[in-house]
Formats: C-alpha cells, structure tokens, sequence
C-alpha cells in the first residue's frame, strides 16, 4: 500500500464511519499520511482524527478510536495504534505495501508524486477566474533560479504558476537554462514573503498572488564562478543550501567522488539505469514483488517522496527536494550492486524484484532532478 492508497483509505474509514452513524462529519477531501513523530510507532500516522474532533463534537481520542476499527479491517493493514491525543499510528504489511509502492512508482515513472489535474476545478485555465499563484524574484541570479523550480514544484501539485523577475541576465539563460514568463516588477498589492510562513496554494481571495522569492543572493564577485560550473552543477550550488545559507560556487561541486552529493545522486541514477541495460542483456525484466534483505529504509524514503515534494512545493523550498534525493541515493547505493545475479546464478524472481526497484530508484531521482533542472545522465 503506498501513501496515496494510505490516504485514500483514511478517507473510507471515515466514510464507513459516517454511513454506520458513528460519526456526523462531512468527509474531507484529504487525509495526511506521514512518517510518525516522536512518541509515535507503526510504518505511517495521520492526525485526521484532530482534524474531525470540532465538526464531529468529539474528543481527538473519541474519534479515533471510532476510525481505528474501519482500518483495522482493511488488506495491507497489520495494525493501528492510537497515541497523543489521538493519533492514529497505521502498521503495514512490509511485503504487500513493498510490492504496491514499487508498482505504483514504475507506473507514474518521473512524475511519482506529481498531482493529476489542478486542485481545484476552477483553476482550469478556460475558466474566468482561475486563481494563479505569481512568484516574483529580483534581479537576482539566485532568486530567479529558485523561483523557476519553485514552480515547477508547485504545478507538480496542481498549482497555476507565473514567475516574473525584476531583472534577467543573457548568461542565466545560455549557460542555467532559466526561463521566466515576464520581466517586470511586482504591483505594489497582495505581496506575500515565501518565508517563513508559506502562503497556502491554491489562493483563496485573489484571482493572482504575488508571492517575493528572496534567498540569500550570490555576492556578485562570486556570479562568474557560479556561471563557470555550468548548468547541472551551477543550479545544484544555488538549490541545494536552504534558502537563508549562502551558497557555495567552488569546483567541490564538481569532482566525481562520494564527497560530491551531487554526484552521488547522479551516479545512483546511472547506477539504476545500467542494472536494466545489463538485465537485458541477461535475459529478464523487472517485475514488481516481495523484497528479501532489502533495508526498509529505502522503501520509506521512496514512499516518502510524495510528501517531500507536497512540502517543498508548499514552502518553495528547492532545498527540501535536493536534499530528499540525497538521501534516497545514499540508501540506494549500497543496494544496486545486489540487483544481478551473481557468478553461476540464474535470474529468479527474486533478481525481477530487486530490478524493479532499482528501476523505482531510478525513476524517483530522475524526477526530483528534473524538477531541479538538472540532468540525469544514464551513464556517468
């Protein structure tokens, strides 16, 4: 069971609840599934429980334990523990939830965790109306390389996105690749600081929110060494600190060793695409199934990855993102070389699970480095 089927079936518990008369709420259209915080336990936990306490006139914890039963019943669901003051803290079936992750993931390949359509229907671009959200940067290297992913990001999600910068330069075009859809400045109305508080999408009042994207700006002296790394590892020098650190422009970001996260996300990517070229070469194919002496962790960091994407979209924090990637290919890289057979071994099913999700590796990295703007190279 993946995350989104997590939500979903949060949603049909409270449902059944509704239809049994054990609860008077109107069903929300979303329930949030994440990894559980402290004092919490179980593979995933959700707070829609504190979320229904007021319209349903309940206690968090009431209502919780109304919920915990309709989930109980549910396939791939293990067990439901409820803690706090009404979390409800969901155990899966490793190996089922395994299976329906790595599938999910090959089926939306690079666009896993992107949201179909827009959030609501009104944000249709026929329709009159339709809210869209402006991100505007100063003529700023930096902030205009920011905006653009942030965008990128948010329309992921659903979101109508415009960026607009006060200046723009030819070299960010030629050399980063940065594309805006109007140079100007900003109406003095509706702006919004991206940070620290984000500003809910879509925008509830405004058809257009302007929304200032304003990290810490690269000294100028330092612009020209930026622009001399290039594009791929250029825009991962400007995206990869949060936005209140200043960036680092040295050639660190550019050597092919395991000190270079850059690199190690990349060369994880390349390491997933050659275990489907050489399983070709052998003679089989990835085929989703149980997954033996694969650690955990790295199925959660790929489970995770719709929620990182949601909140670094909801923050416009490219950051998040790269970060995110990092730590999926640290935990991918020990697992690929264990993807072929070895000497005399034939491929298995085993061996087909295992490239499934090398190839769900590869296709969450590639992802998140488009978004980015960055390439993913297949060999490296």
């Amino acid at each position: 069971m993946t995350p989104v089927e997590l939500s979903r079936t949060v949603l049909h518990a409270v449902r059944r609840a509704v239809d049994a008369g054990e609860l008077s709420v109107a069903v929300p259209t979303r329930a949030v599934v994440a990894p559980p915080g402290p004092g919490g336990c179980g593979d995933y936990a959700t707070s829609i429980a504190l979320q229904l306490a007021r319209p349903a006139g309940q206690p968090p914890l009431k209502v919780a334990e109304v919920l915990r039963p309709h989930l109980l019943g549910v396939d791939g669901i293990t067990d439901v523990v409820l803690t706090g003051p009404g979390f409800l803290n969901i155990s899966l079936d490793r190996a089922a939830s395994g299976v329906g992750l790595v599938g999910e993931i090959l089926r939306r390949g690079d666009r896993y965790g992107y949201v179909d359509g827009y959030v609501n229907a009104s944000d249709q671009p026929d329709q009159p109306g339709a809210r869209v959200v402006r991100l505007h940067c100063p003529h700023d290297l930096r902030a205009v390389v920011v905006g653009e992913v942030a965008a990128r990001m948010l329309r992921s999600q659903g979101a109508r996105v415009r960026v607009t910068a006060e200046g723009l330069e030819p070299a960010w075009i030629s050399v980063l690749g940065v594309t805006v859809d109007a140079v100007g400045r900003a109406p003095a109305e509706l702006t919004v600081n991206v940070r620290p508080v984000p500003v809910p999408v879509p925008v509830p009042v405004s058809a257009e929110l302007t929304v200032n994207v304003r990290p810490v700006p690269v000294p100028a002296p330092s612009s020209a060494a930026l622009l001399a790394l290039g594009r791929d590892a250029g825009r991962w020098a400007l995206l990869h600190p949060a936005a209140h650190d200043r960036p680092r422009v040295g050639d660190q970001h550019l050597v092919q060793r395991e000190s270079n996260p850059l690199f190690r996300v990349r060369y994880a990517h390349a390491r997933a695409r050659a275990a489907s070229r050489n399983a070709a070469d052998l003679g089989f194919t990835a085929e989703p199934g149980p997954l033996a002496d694969v650690e955990p962790e790295l199925l959660a960091a790929l489970a995770d990855h719709p929620r990182v994407l949601a909140a670094a979209a909801d923050h416009r924090a490219p950051d998040r993102l790269a970060r995110h990637l990092v730590g999926v290919a640290d935990l991918a890289l020990p697992f690929l070389p264990t993807v072929l057979p070895r000497g005399g071994e034939k491929p298995s099913a085993a061996h087909r699970a295992r490239l499934a999700l090398a190839e769900a590796v590869g296709a969450v990295l590639a992802g998140g480095l488009a978004l980015l703007g960055i390439d993913a190279p297949d060999h490296l």
